[in-house]
């Protein structure tokens, strides 16, 4: 079969068209014939090797890319009896989909509805259950409460507009441009405005009454936390789950109590899909919200595996603003 292999670390350039023969399944494991593999920045830091000594995300050199993905059941493991051939499936965090045939573990694995096509769940499973859990189980927002998401606009950011809006809550917006921000307003957030060197905290405690936010989502890092600090109501919480602008290496967490006994948290997705119920009902949830529109995915671009390298330097390079997918076959 034909995959997509790293053997070192790097840029585009280290990525290998191969062919490979086709995996045997485990006994907890499935065989999937590949329809579309998801791209996002967490193939990037694979690539990379930022993940090299990673203990959430244990993906080793070589390998083959693409932790996310949507095809069909070719073969179920010996005791798998939740999953049969033919049956249409879409999972994150396991390698491999980067490739006409990838072997899942099957509590890595959801069930997608004949509605959904197979673009839109790789597309959606892995940001879509970050959005989720970030949603439900991390910040646990209910109708009446208030947040922040900075980098609205972003893959992740947009899902988070779109989800809280969903449950009712009152949605604040930080982007980079005017233009950004506009994006943000069009999801249904209710307030939006520009980073403006921590300037935003000041327009959100101006727009609620000097009270602040309950949640402050925040991807971008050293930029932008400490002043999401100052965002957040007191024993409000923070939950800083990427650092696009750096890691802020120098936090005392004295910090948290002077800004109002906040609390702080750095989760990531793996931890928060413990088990084949959870990942499913998550992805119920992300097709669900599909299903009747109240959450969009754009479709940016469309790859095949003969082109995987502009795939990677167009996400690199922030070219594309739509969630983009490897057609295979």
């Amino acid at each position: 079969m034909k995959a997509i292999r790293i053997e070192q670390y790097g840029g585009p350039e280290v990525l290998q068209r191969v062919e490979i023969d086709i995996p045997t399944p485990a006994a907890d494991e499935v065989l999937i014939r590949v329809k579309c593999a998801g791209v996002n920045f967490m193939d990037v830091h694979t690539r990379q090797g930022k993940y090299k000594q990673s203990r959430t995300y244990p993906v080793r050199l070589p390998c083959t890319l693409g932790m996310e993905g949507s095809g069909e059941v070719v073969q179920p493991g010996a005791n798998v009896d939740n999953f049969s051939k033919g049956d249409r499936v879409a999972w994150c965090i396991s390698w491999g989909a980067y490739a006409e045939y990838a072997v899942v573990p099957a509590a890595r694995l959801a069930h997608v509805p004949s509605d959904i096509s197979y673009e839109l769940a790789a597309a959606a499973i892995f940001q879509g259950s970050t959005a989720h859990y970030l949603i439900e189980d991390v910040a646990r927002l209910n109708e009446g409460d208030s947040c922040l998401i900075h980098a609205a606009s972003g893959a992740i950011g947009r899902l988070l507009v779109q989800l809280a809006k969903r449950k009712g809550v009152t949605v604040f917006a930080t982007a980079s441009t005017e233009e950004k921000a506009e994006i943000a307003r069009a999801l249904g957030a209710d307030h939006a405005t520009l980073y403006e060197q921590g300037r935003f905290a000041d327009y959100v405690r101006d727009k609620t009454q000097g009270k602040g936010v309950d949640v402050v989502f925040d991807a971008v890092g050293r930029d932008t936390l400490r002043d999401s600090f100052r965002a957040t109501r007191t024993c409000g919480l923070v939950v800083n789950y990427g650092s696009v602008s750096g890691s802020l290496n120098d936090l005392d967490p004295i910090e948290l109590g002077e800004a109002g006994s906040l609390f702080l948290t750095r989760p990531r997705l793996a931890d928060h899909l413990a088990d084949g119920a959870t990942v499913q009902r998550r992805a119920d949830d992300v097709f669900a919200a599909l299903s009747e529109g109240s959450l969009k995915i754009e479709l940016a671009e469309r790859y095949s595996l003969d082109n995987v390298e502009q795939a990677h330097e167009a996400l690199e390079g922030r070219t594309q603003l739509g969630k983009s997918v490897v057609v295979i076959g």
